[in-house]
């Protein structure tokens, strides 16, 4: 796969895993959405709510992705790699922004408080955490990698 400007997404399919190169614009984010769902249809024991969940989060990740870059002015391409398991599907989101120190996100109130409407953002990384079963968030000098995990019906119920 590719970095730059180029205005098609690159798609690499495996055995249980699929690979996606976009461009860091968020008209891409909806054809992310739409990979990630069927992906994930794949396996019969995921509910389609949960499906649900996991494409809100994915939404929210690849739009700080996209966000991130801009603010650096990169044209590095946002990578998404989804795999599916017999238990699992994971969805892994790469991008090449400043990233960011997760002890230096402020305290923001309650989503449920009425003083959280006096802040614009900040409800991404709750919202991701909120909606998956494995959250996981690392910043580096390279960017920024977002892990997301959804456990299966039958994972759910053992676990």
């Amino acid at each position: 796969m590719s970095t730059g400007a180029e205005s098609d997404p690159e798609v690499v399919v495996g055995p249980g895993s699929i690979a996606i190169e976009i461009p860091a614009r968020s008209d891409f984010v909806s054809f992310v959405r739409v990979v990630v769902a069927a992906a994930a249809e794949l396996r019969p024991d995921i509910a389609i709510e949960r499906i649900e969940d996991l494409k809100l989060a994915v939404s929210e990740a690849v739009t700080n992705a996209i966000n991130a870059q801009e603010r650096v002015g990169t044209i590095d391409r946002i990578r998404i790699e989804c795999e599916v398991t017999d238990d699992e599907i994971t969805v892994f989101i790469h991008d090449r922004g400043q990233g960011f120190d997760q002890g230096e996100v402020p305290e923001l109130p309650e989503p449920d408080h009425p003083d959280r409407l006096l802040h614009e953002s900040g409800l991404g990384l709750h919202l991701m955490a909120m909606l998956t079963d494995e959250t996981e968030v690392s910043s580096g000098d390279d960017g920024t990698d977002v892990k997301l995990v959804v456990y299966s019906s039958n994972r759910r119920r053992l676990g």
